[in-house]
């Protein structure tokens, strides 16, 4: 089954060229896949009374064209899969009846106390929620950055922490399109997300990007080494 939820895109959320963020983008899809998860009764208000709450690990995003300040946007989606403690919710992006982009994204449980992600979809609430209909977006593979562009620094704060206890999805991507960003501008766009490592409160973060022939490929690094996320957005006309 699908579900269908229309936004009005808000001045704040869209660049000195008039087109919405990228990060603001994400925070759609986030928006949209609480609202379908508390329709179907395993969203955030079923899940934080028992300790356990949704992540994001992995998103992938083509836009045809990004909507603009004050216009409206259906967000269509449904759930693909529930399956191996992940879950595959897809989405197509409509101006009007014109498809704008398309969306895969993965998520898992996580359990709040223990940090460790659990498998909770033999659980009665998931019954009957899959659609089933595969969106097909080839996987893009994130590799390492030996010799990187540039590298800048962000410490997590007060403004990235989401109600999880740890960095929003969302301000990941922030601070790499601030790093840098290249032109995508009345061209095709890709953004391809992983999150592997939750960032907590005072960490201290480096940005590693590398420019290339198509886009930019991002890597987010703790101060012990660790990749909290990987990142490519890839620019096609």
């Amino acid at each position: 089954m699908k579900y269908s939820y229309e936004f009005e895109i808000k001045y704040q959320e869209v660049d000195a060229k008039k087109r919405l963020r990228l990060y603001n983008l994400e925070n759609y899809l986030l928006e949209v896949a609480g609202l379908m998860a508390d329709q179907l009764g395993f969203g955030i208000m079923a899940l934080h009374p028992r300790g356990l709450t949704w992540i994001l690990t992995r998103l992938s995003v083509e836009m045809y064209e990004l909507p603009t300040y004050c216009e409206k946007v259906r967000f269509e989606t449904w759930l693909e899969s529930n399956a191996h403690m992940l879950s595959t919710r897809n989405y197509r992006f409509y101006s009007g009846d014109k498809l704008i982009g398309i969306c895969k994204s993965v998520w898992a449980v996580l359990d709040m106390k223990k940090r460790e992600i659990v498998n909770v979809f033999d659980d009665p609430i998931f019954e009957g929620s899959v659609d089933g209909e595969v969106l097909e977006m080839p996987r893009v593979r994130m590799t390492t950055i030996p010799e990187p562009t540039g590298i800048v620094p962000h410490k997590i704060a007060y403004s990235d922490i989401d109600y999880n206890e740890h960095c929003n999805s969302c301000c990941y991507l922030q601070a790499l399109t601030d790093a840098y960003l290249p032109d995508y501008y009345g061209k095709k766009v890709r953004l391809d997300i992983n999150y592997s490592k939750e960032a907590m409160l005072g960490d201290e973060l480096q940005t590693l990007y590398l420019v290339t022939a198509d886009g930019v490929q991002y890597q987010q690094k703790n101060q012990n080494g660790d990749t909290s996320c990987s990142a490519k957005i890839t620019v096609t006309i």
